[in-house]
């Protein structure tokens, strides 16, 4: 089921750069006004992962991708995190528009290595998602 929401091609440019720069930590994506197309709506070269959690709004919906660093044990890893963020707070109505939409954008975006689905802040908290990481 598609919404009929384009992803931007500044969509596929930031992840691109994400993926292969190494520059930018994290992209958080929205839809436009009219809900007709995905955008970016932040990147950031900010490393905290609380810093990233902070941009998560509690009443609204948000995709994001996160390059996920840890140790393995063989040494320090990246994987790229795909989150759907659909907070308990939000209305019903962005949050159908946002499950149906997100199956654009995802299978946009190649190399995303775990898919994070995210109620509240527990869910995509640090500890949480390291453990789904690392069972991949």
């Amino acid at each position: 089921m598609s919404s009929g929401a384009s992803v931007s091609q500044e969509c596929l440019s930031a992840f691109q750069e994400l993926k292969t720069g190494k520059k930018i930590k994290y992209i958080i994506y929205g839809m436009n006004a009219d809900n007709s197309e995905i955008v970016v709506l932040k990147t950031s070269t900010e490393k905290s992962y609380d810093t990233f959690l902070e941009e998560l709004p509690e009443t609204e919906c948000r995709w994001a991708v996160y390059d996920m660093e840890f140790d393995s044990g063989e040494g320090i890893r990246n994987k790229l995190c795909f989150y759907m963020w659909t907070p308990d707070g939000a209305k019903i109505r962005p949050k159908m528009v946002y499950a149906a939409s997100k199956d654009a954008l995802r299978k946009s975006l190649v190399g995303i290595s775990t898919e994070i689905q995210g109620t509240d802040f527990d869910e995509v908290s640090e500890t949480s998602v390291l453990e789904k990481v690392r069972r991949k």
